[in-house]
């Protein structure tokens, strides 16, 4: 059974950083693809970063490009997201998502497994 554990959210000010994490067990996460969606308040679901197997490639919303950074370590089954500069509209429900290419993830939305998500909340 495929499980994805994020953690890390929370509320924070708008300006500060904050990293969540993904836990993963079940599948094979060193051949996986991992990556960020995110859904805020009576919006859709929407991609915010991913990167591949190898940690070579990774892709990202232009929403987030050069605020948030997205790494893995393959040996911990992990996966995370550093936001830093956060602002009052980055405020959502972030969902960890895995899949076999990072590209079809970022360009197409699809994702194999997702998690439950964790709630960031940026403040004014």
């Amino acid at each position: 059974q495929v499980q994805l554990v994020e953690s890390g959210g929370g509320p924070v000010q708008a300006g500060d950083s904050l990293r969540i994490s993904c836990a993963a067990s079940g599948l094979t996460f060193s051949t996986n693809a991992m990556g960020w969606f995110r859904q805020a308040p009576e919006k859709e679901r929407e991609f915010v970063a991913a990167i591949s197997w190898n940690h070579i490639t990774t892709y990202y919303a232009d929403s987030v490009k050069g605020r948030f950074t997205i790494s893995r370590v393959n040996a911990k089954n992990t996966v995370y997201l550093q936001m830093n500069n956060l602002k009052p509209e980055d405020t959502a429900v972030y969902y960890c998502a895995a899949h076999d290419a990072a590209q079809t993830m970022a360009e197409l939305g699809r994702v194999n497994y997702w998690g439950k998500g964790t709630l960031v909340t940026v403040s004014s």
